[in-house]
């Protein structure tokens, strides 16, 4: 009797579930996501078309397709922006931050996410409140440490700063990856006689890859975007990185007359890197996003 009267319930349940799944709420939350997706792609398209024109173009018929198709704007946007040596700048710093911030990252989530007393407790908990802290807010103190140590308008420097903001939230993000392992693993291999370092670099870290990729593309992308730091930490144009070049490529067109082809084109050589990266990793990006709230 029982299991006849569950039945019935269990049936009631599943049916409000899919009809959740597939209720009118549902689908207005994938059309407008659906719409917003293609108002990017379509605003991504109008400013790389843009590259291809000139002011007049622009102004006479802002949502026209370019009348010849040249790359005197990227050109101009290399040459007087300066935008050579800041690609190069930004380059060497993205990767040898986003690098190193994951190399120090991992063996401190990994401990954390294996012992469990008042010290790591306290260590997770600070790392934690240091995502709650804006970068705004310590700018002055970092400017000064640096010039005290003559780390100002330096690349180095500048990737020690991204070091250290950065690293809360890659400790965070890697803890609860390193967490969804299986510790029969690690009771396996200190069986066979292997220390608690080789079981990390030769077990734990390679069924980690999946984390450290997340951490390593979203840290990429984040260090390639920054604009705030490098504003205030880089003073002279050979230490520029490509959204400060664009900053002084703006500055400037405002004494010279406003060139916004070029301007557009300067846009375009920021945006694409990132967009190729995305477009490389991004189904693996999202994977490790997922199965890190998964767990």
């Amino acid at each position: 009797m029982t299991t006849a009267t569950q039945a019935p319930s269990r049936r009631r349940k599943t049916g409000r579930s899919r009809a959740a799944d597939t209720g009118p709420l549902r689908t207005i939350g994938v059309g407008f996501t659906w719409l917003f997706v293609a108002f990017n792609i379509a605003m991504l398209a109008w400013v790389a078309l843009q590259g291809f024109r000139d002011t007049r173009e622009i102004f006479d018929n802002p949502w026209g397709w370019p009348d010849n198709w040249t790359f005197d704007n990227f050109v101009t946007a290399w040459n007087a922006g300066n935008f050579g040596t800041a690609a190069f700048n930004s380059v060497v710093l993205t990767l040898s931050a986003s690098v190193a911030i994951v190399a120090l990252a991992a063996p401190a989530a990994y401990y954390l996410s294996r012992q469990d007393n008042r010290l790591t407790r306290s260590v997770t908990l600070l790392f934690i409140l240091g995502l709650g802290v804006p970068v705004q807010v310590i700018i002055v103190p970092l400017f000064v440490m640096l010039a005290r140590v003559g780390l100002t308008n330096s690349i180095f420097g500048l990737a020690l700063v991204y070091m250290g903001v950065s690293m809360p939230f890659t400790v965070f993000l890697l803890t609860a990856f390193f967490r969804s392992l299986p510790g029969e693993l690690e009771e396996a291999a200190a069986l066979d006689g292997s220390t608690p370092v080789r079981t990390f670099w030769t077990i734990m870290l390679p069924l980690a890859r999946g984390g450290l990729l997340t951490a390593f593309v979203l840290q990429l992308i984040s260090n390639w975007n920054e604009t705030v730091l490098a504003l205030v930490l880089l003073q002279t144009t050979d230490r520029y990185t490509l959204p400060i070049a664009l900053i002084n490529f703006v500055q400037r067109q405002t004494y010279s007359g406003a060139d916004w082809g070029g301007l557009f084109a300067g846009l375009v050589l920021v945006i694409i890197p990132v967009l190729l990266i995305y477009l490389w990793l991004g189904r693996r990006l999202t994977e490790g996003l997922t199965l890190g709230m998964g767990k």
